[in-house]
């Protein structure tokens, strides 16, 4: 989009140059993974990240640094060429749709608008959990969320994302059948009832089982009295126990140890590892803390892992998304980065009130941060090396007494009540006093020169001599301050 506050001159526009006029807002229709759609008014000018944000804030959803969109019209989706020289690309084909892996799906970029990315406005686009980083603390205090979750793992049971038993897929069929017909009915829910839908509530390879539509409707008896929400949330703990859960799976081609082939082989990428996963029985063959990861790099038709002192070399395979990969590897470290400088910024929670103090210990020029219990409503900051008064032999220093370190040294006075004076005026003698006091002790220790003793050379001496002079440039700056203070108070005074 051109900026109204900027020329055309600044866009590099030439003569003959055809600009379009159109309406900044546009619909961006949106579907959830429970078939709900949404339509929503945007600003055509923001990116995906921005959109993915302004969706997930209107339907109610937290953490939307997990979700994004994805385009499902194949006629819009890129086409990825083939590697070179692979014999058994239809073979490949057929192992992706079986395993159901991440290979086909067109998440969009998030630092591009849907624009440039060839979205048009009747496009319907899919919001999609892309990253498992916090869904262990979805739970029923969360229903926005915990909905399109069981959606999301319901679609992932039923088309064999995740690998179950006959027994643990026979729960989940029975508690979908819970939130779906409600409680269980002996006289209405019985086999052939959901015959025709059974392959909707249970994996393709248990659907033809022996009894199973009986063993469902058994299992769903047990059910009975449970909500609809408690039933969801029930869903997901089930499937999140599940191995496979929270690993986004690439089906890519390595090189067999020792011999010149290549064979299929899972890459799995979760919030704490990069994993190996035999295709077959999706078995962890091998796996690599994300922590030990240090560079990836992606090209057309290759992706490799850098794993530093953690490997002896570097594993690289052969697959078309290797960019997809590195952008889910980097949005997982973008995340865990982003929850640990918040976990950074957080407060301790030592007491009900705190405040905080700073320090400045010199002549080290350090500075000292802590929390302590609250006496009062606000922070006040000291000095903890004060300057010392420093005067010649022989002077006497009966005429001085400590006190604020924020007031310096100040004249002594009785502490009795000046006769004749009101309260208000007696606070104001004093602070005339105090003023008038403080300038003139600044005035002396000024006036007055600095006795030291004899010094030699050695790196001690020379040391004591830095942090002397350290001191004594603070002395200075400490009665400047005073006497600006004081000149203050004599002029508010007066």
């Amino acid at each position: 989009p051109l900026f109204r506050s900027r020329t055309l001159d600044f866009y590099l526009l030439k003569p003959g140059d055809l600009l379009e006029y159109k309406d900044k807002l546009r619909p961006l229709k949106v579907r959830l993974m429970d078939e709900t759609l949404k339509t929503f008014r945007v600003d055509d000018s923001h990116s995906v990240d921005q959109l993915v944000k302004t969706v997930c804030d209107r339907i109610g959803i937290t953490n939307c640094e997990e979700f994004s969109l994805v385009c499902e019209d194949e006629e819009l989706t890129p086409k990825k060429a083939a590697p070179p020289q692979v014999r058994d690309q239809k073979k490949m084909e057929a192992l992706k749709k079986k395993l159901h892996t991440e290979d086909d799906v067109n998440w969009l970029s998030h630092d591009k608008t849907l624009r440039s990315q060839g979205i048009a406005d009747s496009q319907i686009l899919l919001l999609r959990k892309k990253f498992f980083f916090s869904d262990q603390n979805v739970d029923r205090n969360d229903p926005v969320q915990l909905n399109q979750l069981y959606a999301q793992a319901r679609d992932a049971i039923v088309d064999g994302t995740h690998p179950c038993t006959f027994e643990e897929a026979v729960n989940l069929a029975a508690l979908q059948c819970q939130i779906v017909l409600g409680n269980h009915e002996p006289a209405k829910h019985k086999p052939g009832y959901i015959t025709e839908e059974l392959q909707s509530y249970l994996p393709k390879e248990y659907v033809k089982a022996k009894g199973a539509e009986r063993r469902v409707f058994s299992e769903h008896a047990k059910f009975t009295g449970l909500s609809q929400l408690n039933a969801k949330f029930r869903y997901i703990q089930v499937v999140r126990s599940l191995k496979t859960y929270g690993v986004t799976f690439f089906l890519v081609k390595e090189k067999m140890k020792g011999k010149n082939k290549l064979v299929p082989r899972l890459l799995g990428i979760t919030r704490e590892s990069i994993m190996r996963v035999d295709e077959r029985t999706k078995e962890v063959m091998k796996t690599w803390p994300l922590t030990t990861v240090r560079r990836w790099a992606a090209s057309p038709n290759s992706f490799t892992l850098d794993f530093g002192d953690y490997s002896e070399s570097y594993y690289s395979v052969q697959t078309t998304e290797g960019e997809q990969i590195s952008r889910l590897i980097a949005g997982y470290i973008d995340i865990i980065l982003k929850k640990k400088r918040a976990t950074d910024r957080r407060v301790p929670e030592v007491e009900d009130e705190t405040v905080l103090t700073e320090d400045m210990v010199l002549p080290a020029r350090a500075t000292q941060v802590s929390y302590v219990t609250a006496t009062s409503d606000r922070g006040e900051e000291g000095q903890v090396a004060h300057p010392g008064v420093l005067r010649a032999a022989g002077e006497s220093s009966a005429h001085f007494v400590h006190s604020d370190p924020q007031e310096g040294f100040l004249p002594q006075k009785q502490a009795g009540q000046s006769p004749g004076f009101s309260p208000a005026q007696q606070a104001l003698q004093s602070s005339i006093d105090k003023g008038l006091g403080s300038a003139d002790a600044a005035v002396n220790e000024l006036e007055t020169p600095t006795q030291l003793p004899p010094l030699g050379n050695d790196p001690q001496s020379l040391t004591w001599k830095q942090n002397t002079l350290d001191v004594s440039r603070q002395n200075v700056g400490s009665q400047l301050a005073a006497m600006t203070a004081a000149a203050a108070e004599i002029g508010r005074a007066v």
